[in-house]
């Protein structure tokens, strides 16, 4: 497999503080703690940690009932054993593919501390407690044709459930095996699945259950905030946050300020009335609102000494979460998406406060697959990756370009020179056979000929791009360009294992110096990529990459194919 990588600046709707956050750490430096890109960080982040023993023995209890015995929570159970944590809400058939490139980005960085001497397990924050059941009831797959297939679970979630605790009593097993009958390892894939999602399951356990089956052996621990034992573990935080809610309050909107003054957006909108907590009750996640220092639900009103006494039954917000899971583990590093380092900026006033501490934040790593068939028609019709980026029309513009013959390029340049002007009745022979029915002005110094330049060309092209191989420009896109901008492709489910490990040992050595989106090319693969579906929603690992991610580092590096069909080239 050959690999490169793509800077993130050249993949569209990156924002400026992850721009930021991955080139020009300096300009944000103030809204973290330590610099994912400077090794001393992590020895720094793991002597911060105070971590009690009987905390660790308690979680070490808790992990256990849900992990069974394991070479990782042995190591965890030892003073001084680091986490590196990562976590993804509980989406159908394991939800988005970088839900993979989270777990194996945060296996591969616990791996490599624990090489340096800062022992490290990878745990995995199953986010069970969100109610936006209409966020995870769905996945999208392609079918044999390319075409993205969304796969959904009936239903709706009227009453506040934890998405986590909800059964599935028919997951739509049929339809993804029909969808992926036409791929090779499609019947492996489907399988594997529905090994996973059997009926009745609720969301939280076929989802741990498909990633402990994806992503075995790789020491990856799982942890459930709905559990009884991780709610008692989190119950001190949660209430030093409600005594301290005002501050923490001020604090979150100052910071808000802070980061708008610097020209980025603060992730999670916050109000005078937003609470940091829900309240779980009654099977349900209900909605707290502050007003006159106490906190309201739709049926009650409760003081913040009430909540505190509740504490075992509160579930944080979005910016209190990091917070919480950080305090139940000994956290030394975080792998996250854009979205979630960039509500990081804002909860590490939380963190200075609750916790006097913060571990090291890092992005996840992407990764887009390419089979050696579309890297050969990339390389035919002089396409590079982020040309997908530009829409359908862009691609069957680039194609065109390539069509059109030198010698009719030539031609053209010979028939708007003034100084070869005796040529000009000579070349259109060319011209005429390339666009038969182009006509040519044979005195054409006239000044409506002479402007006309760009118009011929535009002309030519436009001939070029009704050309049979020209209209393959579509079909191309839908293949791989889509997969392109949104990082993930589908490959055969049946050989992860050997497909991770593969990419994982090829892409680490050859890029050097800062983390970027990284392209591959494999083979013996025949992968259909994915797009984003309706309402921008992204495919389900069951259907796309299930590649090995890594810490993917390189500066600026381009990808251009050669005759092979996927030979890179670093720029």
């Amino acid at each position: 497999m050959e690999t490169a990588c793509l800077r993130h600046t050249e993949i569209p709707h990156t924002s400026r503080l992850f721009s930021d956050f991955q080139y020009h750490f300096d300009r944000l430096a103030r809204f973290y703690v330590h610099h994912p890109e400077d090794p001393a960080a992590y020895a720094a982040a793991a002597k911060e940690l105070s971590y009690p023993p009987e905390r660790r023995a308690a979680l070490v209890a808790a992990l256990r009932a849900r992990n069974g015995d394991s070479p990782s929570l042995d190591l965890l159970s030892r003073p001084g054993t680091v986490a590196v944590v990562t976590g993804q809400q509980v989406g159908l058939f394991s939800g988005p593919a970088y839900t993979v490139y989270k777990a194996l980005t945060a296996a591969r960085l616990a791996e490599q501390l624990t090489s340096q001497g800062i022992p490290a397990v990878p745990i995995f924050w199953v986010a069970t407690e969100d109610h936006d059941f209409a966020e995870v009831n769905h996945s999208f797959v392609f079918d044999g044709e390319h075409h993205p297939v969304i796969l959904r679970v009936d239903g709706e979630n009227g009453t506040e459930r934890p998405v986590g605790t909800i059964p599935i009593d028919t997951p739509p097993l049929d339809r993804l095996r029909k969808a992926l009958a036409a791929f090779p390892f499609g019947e492996e894939a489907a399988d594997l699945v529905a090994g996973a999602y059997q009926p009745g399951a609720t969301f939280g356990r076929a989802f741990q259950a498909l990633l402990e089956r994806l992503l075995g052996g790789r020491g990856l621990l799982f942890i459930d905030p709905l559990d009884d034992a991780v709610r008692r573990l989190a119950a001190p935080l949660l209430r030093d946050a409600l005594q301290d809610g005002k501050n923490l309050h001020a604090k979150l909107m100052e910071r808000n300020r802070e980061l708008e003054a610097a020209g980025y957006h603060a992730q999670v909108h916050l109000e005078a009335k937003t609470s940091l907590v829900f309240l779980l009750e009654g099977g349900r996640r209900i909605t707290l609102r502050k007003q006159n220092g106490d906190y309201v639900s739709k049926d009650r009103r409760y003081s913040a000494a009430e909540l505190a006494e509740l504490a075992e039954h509160l579930s944080p917000n979005a910016l209190l979460r990091p917070v919480v899971q950080d305090y139940i583990l000994p956290t030394v590093a975080y792998v996250g998406g854009p979205a979630e380092l960039a509500y990081m900026a804002q909860s590490q006033v939380i963190y200075e406060d609750l916790l006097q501490r913060m571990p090291v934040m890092l992005a996840r790593s992407g990764f887009t697959l390419l089979d050696a068939k579309t890297a050969k028609l990339m390389n035919k019709y002089g396409l590079t990756l982020p040309g997908f980026f530009h829409g359908e029309d862009a691609v069957r513009e680039t194609i065109a370009r390539k069509l059109v013959p030198d010698e009719v390029t030539r031609e053209l340049l010979q028939l708007f020179d003034p100084r070869i002007e005796d040529q000009r009745d000579g070349p259109r022979v060319e011209v005429r056979t390339f666009v038969p029915e182009f006509q040519f002005d044979r005195f054409g110094q006239t000044a409506g000929v002479l402007r006309g330049v760009d118009g011929v060309k535009a002309r030519l092209l436009f001939a070029a791009q009704r050309l049979p191989f020209a209209r393959r420009a579509g079909r191309l896109y839908e293949k791989c360009g889509p997969a392109v901008a949104f990082e993930s492709a589908f490959v055969d489910v049946g050989r992860v294992q050997a497909l991770a490990g593969e990419t994982l040992d090829r892409v680490a050595p050859e890029v050097a110096d800062r983390s970027e989106h990284a392209v591959g090319c494999h083979r013996p693969f025949h992968p259909a990529p994915s797009v984003r579906g309706p309402g921008g929603c992204a495919p389900s690992v069951a259907g796309n990459t299930l590649e090995r991610a890594t810490r993917v580092r390189g500066a600026g590096c381009s990808v251009r194919f050669h005759e092979s069909g996927y030979k890179v080239e670093y720029g």
